[in-house]
């Protein structure tokens, strides 16, 4: 399946997007974080600064992300991970209230309250949470409701490599296949399950060879490449629709920062990262979009732009909003 000019233009403009939103937010991340008494690396105050607490950065897996999302409507569910911002971006999250709700603000799609590991979104039906493997069970429930709604709505769940490890994974292939639900599950394969290599915890060399045993198909895109995740995704998303049942997609794609920010990332060999940097994913597709002659240089460096001018905005947006007040604390939450 190939993409159309307007569908490359997509991937190119909210690739560029997501890159500049996390670069922005790792460094925004830091502030207050490393007094400047201090060098960096000896002392980490999590607590501190107009982000606290953890932060899970996405930059190098903007593929997975924009390559499936690019086949969605407004109506099909996406779930996350405790990384998401990719996801979110690509799914069209608003920006500045996902900026807001991760610096704890009123503004934020939660009133400030979830945080950056949970982002929720009713309305673009986005969600997130911070726990391993949850996002399969809670795309299978949507892709249910469609069905019983009688509706061609498709489900998305992401996840990362070291979640297939997890009970729900299997649980949820099972019954998706069984019940033939309209859900795709797509597995971000970034090598690292925080700090455990893959190939020390878990049996088999790909993820998707397990499908077969569910009955389901199961495909590897073997490369960090947008044009290949979009052609697997076309066909899954199709599939489902058809009310063909799930499918399961593995995506080899790269982790450029560490499993959290302030991670040492001791575990990596040497020169890793400078090595998945010479792989960007996003020079790659501009590559091929001036190939295809879908745009050019100045058209690409607009493009690259106007993101920066929509991260620049977000931040603004989340720095000048108000915190809530404590009598909100109870509101909005289960009694």
């Amino acid at each position: 399946m190939q993409p159309t000019p307007e569908h490359l233009r997509w991937m190119y403009e909210k690739m560029s997007l997501i890159r500049q939103y996390e670069e922005t937010m790792a460094k925004v991340y830091l502030e207050g974080k490393l007094p400047p008494h201090i060098q960096k690396g000896l002392a980490f105050d999590i607590g501190s600064g107009p982000v606290p607490g953890e932060m899970h950065l996405s930059a190098g897996q903007e593929p997975v992300a924009v390559g499936v999302c690019a086949h969605l409507k407004r109506e099909d569910s996406v779930v996350g991970t405790h990384r998401a911002h990719h996801f979110a971006i690509a799914k069209g999250v608003p920006l500045d209230r996902m900026t807001a709700e991760i610096f704890g603000k009123e503004t934020g799609l939660g009133h400030g309250k979830g945080g950056h590991m949970h982002l929720f979104d009713a309305e673009h039906k986005f969600g997130c949470s911070g726990i391993v493997g949850a996002s399969m069970p809670q795309a299978c429930g949507f892709a249910l409701a469609a069905k019983k709604l009688g509706k061609d709505w498709v489900s998305v769940a992401f996840f990362g490599e070291g979640a297939a490890n997890q009970g729900a994974f299997h649980e949820s292939l099972n019954l998706a296949a069984l019940w033939k639900l309209p859900v795709v599950f797509v597995c971000e394969d970034n090598k690292w399950a925080i700090s455990v290599e893959k190939s020390v915890a878990t049996a088999v060399l790909r993820n998707s060879d397990r499908a077969p045993a569910y009955g389901i198909p199961g495909v590897h895109v073997d490369h960090n490449d947008a044009l290949e995740v979009y052609a697997a995704a076309g066909e899954a998303v199709a599939r489902a629709r058809r009310g063909e049942g799930p499918t399961l997609i593995e995506v080899k794609t790269d982790r450029f920062f560490g499993h959290f920010q302030g991670d040492a990332e001791a575990y990596r060999p040497k020169g890793e990262v400078e090595e998945l940097h010479r792989h960007d994913p996003i020079p790659a597709l501009a590559a091929a979009i001036k190939q295809r002659g879908v745009a050019d240089d100045a058209a690409l460096e607009r493009m690259r732009g106007e993101a920066g001018r929509q991260v620049d905005a977000a931040f603004a947006f989340a720095r000048s909003s108000v915190y809530p007040q404590p009598a909100a604390a109870l509101q909005h939450v289960f009694a």
